[in-house]
């Protein structure tokens, strides 16, 4: 039975996210831009690096396995944060040795980020798991918006305080910050986790297996046995055309705002300040309606998550048409209600994500949310580097840029109504099994049984 965990210790959990956030923020944005303006390396490079962290994610799935065999999650959360600091100093070091050797600087940065996005991996997938494992379905979108709130909150405070300690900028300062930021996140995350999961390590079963009782099928077997659950498969394919929706606007949107709506680059960062506000209040909105209406059923969940994701790719067709009248078209507040949309669909998929772990065959929940996390990993390395090819080669053929984006836009909104209809099929299934998936599904699982 599930023991239902107490806010404090949701808050404490969020504390982990946080320090996950602390560390990546650091990895892959300010370490970005010093490799660009300092250095004055190509921008491919910290976008490749960035790239690599998000592909080796794909390994979540076999993270998720390996606590289903332990049955317990701290071991990975605590193992998965430590790889993830000793990569994000890594990569310090690695960006301080490209100004000397440029060669062994990259190789070393390959080798950090790689460590960062294995540990991302670990210690992410397994805290999902220990969230929707402890926490009662009653709290699950509040939580879920609680913890995701304090991982935006890692990444604002961080870029805050640390900008602060960075300047005047020399390599020594950038190795000693992101040293003690990732000292932080580990012993952060040490106080957070201690005693939370306790000696209970797995629920009763909701559907004997036979293998059960002698133990977990090998990795191969046991993820075709959750592709063959209709509601995992549909899940994950929900979640990567989303996401991949969702990641394609990211590295667009402010050179879209500067191109065809003349804004500064002032302007057009306070206009990503104000997606993010608008993300919040998604996020708030999902989180108040569970527990202020008692509504945090799966169907609730869908209805929030396919309503986002309509709003999303109307609020895009928005941007997209407001191009051809940028003197009078509001483009701030349809970027904001794009974020509250935004905010929406991904908070209550994340919640949906912890309901549906338990679902289906017994002690499979962290193969099912490493799955789920991979889907996602592989999206966001696509999305933001597929946006921009697709701007570039439209740019090439269409001659007016208001144009050029609004083509774009409007086939990422196509995107997101696709994943609309696939979320609209997720449900709870009274069969867990179902007949060989489509074509179109195949093409996931297909991926990660490469790794």
């Amino acid at each position: 039975m599930n023991s239902g965990l107490g806010w404090l210790a949701i808050i404490r959990l969020g504390l982990v996210q946080t320090s996950l956030g602390a560390v990546i923020v650091l990895t892959t944005s300010t370490l970005n831009r010093v490799m660009v303006v300092e250095l004055a390396l190509p921008a491919m490079l910290p976008g490749m690096l960035v790239a690599l962290h998000h592909v080796v994610q794909m390994t979540r799935p076999h993270v998720g396995y390996g606590s289903d065999i332990g049955g317990r999650r701290t071991p990975w959360i605590i193992g998965g944060m430590l790889v993830l600091a000793s990569g994000g100093v890594l990569a310090a070091v690695a960006t301080t040795l490209m100004e000397a050797t440029l060669a062994w600087g990259v190789g070393l940065a390959v080798t950090a980020f790689l460590m960062i996005g294995l540990g991302a991996g670990a210690a992410g997938t397994s805290l999902l798991v220990l969230l929707a494992k402890r926490v009662s379905q009653q709290r699950r979108p509040a939580a879920a918006t609680l913890v995701w709130i304090m991982m935006i909150a890692g990444f604002a405070i961080t870029a805050g305080v640390a900008g602060q300690f960075l300047d005047p900028f020399s390599p020594q300062r950038l190795v000693t910050v992101t040293g003690t930021v990732s000292l932080a996140a580990v012993l952060i995350t040490l106080f957070a986790i201690r005693g939370i999961e306790g000696n209970t390590t797995q629920d009763s079963p909701s559907e004997p297996h036979p293998e059960d009782a002698t133990g977990m099928p090998d990795f191969g077997v046991a993820l075709r046995e959750i592709w063959q659950e209709r509601q995992a498969r549909q899940f994950t394919v929900f979640v990567f055309v989303s996401m991949l929706a969702y990641s394609a606007q990211d590295l667009i949107l402010e050179p879209f705002a500067g191109t065809v709506f003349g804004m500064t680059p002032g302007e057009s960062t306070q206009l990503a300040g104000i997606q993010h506000g608008g993300v919040l209040l998604g996020m708030l909105l999902v989180a108040l309606s569970g527990s202020l209406l008692k509504l945090n059923s799966v169907a609730h969940l869908r209805r929030w998550t396919v309503g986002g994701c309509l709003a999303s790719g109307l609020a895009l067709l928005g941007i997209a048409s407001g191009g051809g009248f940028s003197e009078q078209w509001p483009l701030a507040a349809n970027v904001f209600a794009l974020g509250v949309a935004n905010g929406a669909f991904a908070v209550a998929a994340i919640a949906s994500m912890m309901n549906l772990a338990a679902d289906g065959r017994a002690r499979r929940e962290g193969l099912r949310m490493g799955l789920w996390g991979a889907a996602q990993a592989i999206a966001f390395a696509l999305g933001g580097f597929l946006g921009t090819v697709a701007i570039d080669i439209t740019r090439q053929f269409v001659a007016e840029p208001a144009t050029a984006y609004a083509l774009v836009f409007s086939a990422e909104a196509v995107l997101f109504l696709w994943a609309a209809r696939l979320g609209s099929a997720v449900r709870n299934p009274q069969a867990n099994y179902a007949p060989a998936p489509a074509f179109g599904e195949v093409a996931v699982v297909s991926l990660l049984n490469e790794r």
